[in-house]
């Protein structure tokens, strides 16, 4: 472990013996200093093999779906390794046109290619000594590939219509949430790249698959965005947080996370209800167990439970005819002026 990892470690009161998947001082939540916050087992094998790969300059490619912190992983590995103190320089390989994608990585000379008017370093250069985090590699074009591939095999290039071959003593952690395997398979990633890639492959669980997780992050979330906002958070009712742990969470923690803020300025240091969560968290209105997903363990006020469904069911109609009152009215089987009335009472604005 750095000197710079272990000053982190005990900025937040823990000692450095504490396993990482442990350390957790902040307001009584489970917040790391990088951002990283679970229990779950499956999180807490991430964090075990976190802490293994750190001290090693070995290549790790990140797979998982999109929003479950893969960055923030990334950013991590780095600052618990020996390069922490060397830039950590990230570039999403998805986000960047193919014809500049290789000048962002290798640089280019002067004269290159129009508009090329100065020489320029690469995120290569950019970072030496330290760490490249290339994301969503599996969007990398078959060129680009075979030159990532020399850089790992040689740890050298050339920028873009120059002559001059750099060194590039950095680290290379990549990231994906494609299935690159089956990319393998179709002809779309080289099936050398990927070996070279899958040194140490880890796995981040979607939220979905550690439930017991989600209490922890709306807390910690919560809090944040109160901080932010000079707010007292609000309270999450019990059988709100019932639908959000059943909830499957596409947009994993960002999704969450999202969420949290959108409460924070909304309610403010109110309570949050089901009826103020999103329609497609409300489940399938056809589901018979729907009843049991609302009932917390005292019960629930039928009266309640039925104006709440009813606010949903309005906020849904509306939503799919873009706030057309006649058309919601409809898809409802009621008057206009009914309809017009329940939002009144509801108090749900235009």
């Amino acid at each position: 472990m750095t000197q710079a990892a272990a000053e982190k470690m005990t900025e937040i009161g823990q000692p450095l013996e504490t396993p990482l998947h442990v350390i957790a001082d902040i307001d009584t939540d489970p917040f790391f200093s990088w951002g990283i916050i679970g229990r779950a087992r499956a999180m807490t094998a991430v964090f075990d093999l976190v802490r293994k790969v750190s001290v090693s300059d070995a290549t790790v490619i990140l797979t998982g779906e999109t929003g479950t912190g893969k960055g923030i992983i990334a950013k991590a590995i780095h600052d618990l390794s020996g390069r922490s103190d060397k830039p950590f320089v990230t570039i999403n390989c998805g986000a960047i046109p193919e014809h500049l994608l290789e000048s962002e990585l290798f640089g280019h000379v002067r004269g290159a290619f129009t508009g090329a008017t100065v020489n320029k370093d690469g995120k290569f250069e950019m970072a030496n000594g330290g760490t490249v985090f290339l994301d969503e590699i599996g969007d990398m074009s078959p060129d680009l590939q075979v030159k990532i591939l020399r850089v790992l095999e040689e740890r050298e290039f050339e920028p873009v219509g120059g002559t001059r071959t750099v060194r590039a003593d950095v680290r290379i952690i990549a990231a994906t949430h494609r299935d690159l395997e089956d990319s393998v398979q179709k002809g779309r990633f080289r099936q050398d790249l990927y070996y070279r890639l899958f040194v140490i492959p880890i796995l981040l669980p979607s939220l979905k698959d550690r439930p017991s997780d989600i209490p922890l992050l709306i807390a910690h979330f919560l809090g944040l965005f109160g901080r932010r906002n000079h707010t007292r958070p609000p309270v999450v009712s019990e059988s709100t947080m019932t639908l959000l742990k059943d909830y499957a969470w596409p947009g994993n923690v960002r999704e969450l996370k999202n969420l949290m803020e959108r409460w924070v300025v909304l309610h403010g240091d109110g309570t949050v209800t089901p009826a103020d969560l999103p329609p497609s968290m409300h489940g399938s209105s056809h589901n018979p167990a729907m009843p049991n997903v609302l009932m917390g363990k005292d019960g629930i006020c039928l009266n309640t439970a039925v104006s709440a469904f009813e606010k949903a069911l309005i906020m849904e109609s509306l939503r799919k005819t873009n706030g057309i009152k006649n058309q919601a009215a409809k898809l409802l089987h009621l008057n206009r002026t009914t309809l017009v009335e329940k939002i009144k009472r509801h108090q749900l604005r235009d």
